[in-house]
């Protein structure tokens, strides 16, 4: 905090204007981030996204049979949180897609976001089924998720199931520590949070940066909780 102040002091003497200073500053820190750390959301992934989807359906007007195209697009829609439309596509395309564990995780994402639990369960199993480390075991978080007002009991069997996968992951203990806060159970969130972190300081230093943010936020998280 003491550095971040007296490089806003040497900047604002630099350019003569508190404001001025501030907003490089600001930049500064982003830019920084995102080389190192990754904590900050991207600003440029939301415009990246609606430049494909707006190609991506271009290409369907053109080939209405291009099931790639279709594939591709209901991802994107995922990414956005439009499940609807994401299940309406993947719905047209199933027949091209019945043995990809991709389509299936997709299929019961969209889902289990528009209350269709029961199909969206079978969806995500069946995507498991077909490759047990599907998006590295994304599907068992949307269970854990879907189901942690509903049945308490089945949400942490998912996430247990979840972290047999992500066992030498930051990433993956991160990510089971939010979902202890979901359920309130904060002692476990914390601990699965300085797990997270446990897990980054041992991993080897080709490894690190990949998994920085995600030890990060880790840290961020227990602070907080």
């Amino acid at each position: 905090m003491i550095g971040k102040f007296l490089i806003f002091s040497l900047l604002w003497s630099l350019l003569g204007n508190p404001f001025l200073a501030m907003l490089v500053l600001l930049i500064v820190i982003y830019i920084l981030d995102r080389s190192f750390v990754g904590v900050l959301p991207s600003i440029s992934k939301p415009w990246q996204r609606r430049r494909n989807a707006a190609r991506l359906r271009q290409q369907i007007v053109l080939n209405i049979n291009d099931v790639a195209a279709k594939f591709e697009l209901a991802r994107i829609w995922i990414e956005s949180k439009k499940y609807h439309q994401a299940l309406e596509l993947l719905s047209e395309i199933q027949s091209r897609y019945e043995d990809s564990a991709d389509y299936w995780n997709a299929r019961g994402t969209a889902e289990v976001h528009t209350n269709h639990l029961e199909d969206g369960e079978r969806h995500l199993l069946k995507a498991l089924d077909i490759n047990p480390r599907v998006q590295y075991g994304e599907p068992y978080l949307h269970l854990a998720a879907a189901f942690k007002e509903r049945d308490v009991n089945k949400s942490l069997h998912y996430l247990q199931q979840f972290q047999e996968i992500q066992s030498s992951s930051s990433e993956g203990y991160y990510l089971t520590g939010l979902m202890y806060r979901m359920l309130g159970r904060k002692d476990e969130a914390i601990a699965a949070f300085n797990q997270s972190i446990a897990v980054y300081r041992s991993l080897p230093k080709y490894r690190k940066r990949s998994e920085r943010k995600w030890a990060a936020r880790s840290l961020y998280r227990k602070i907080i909780s």
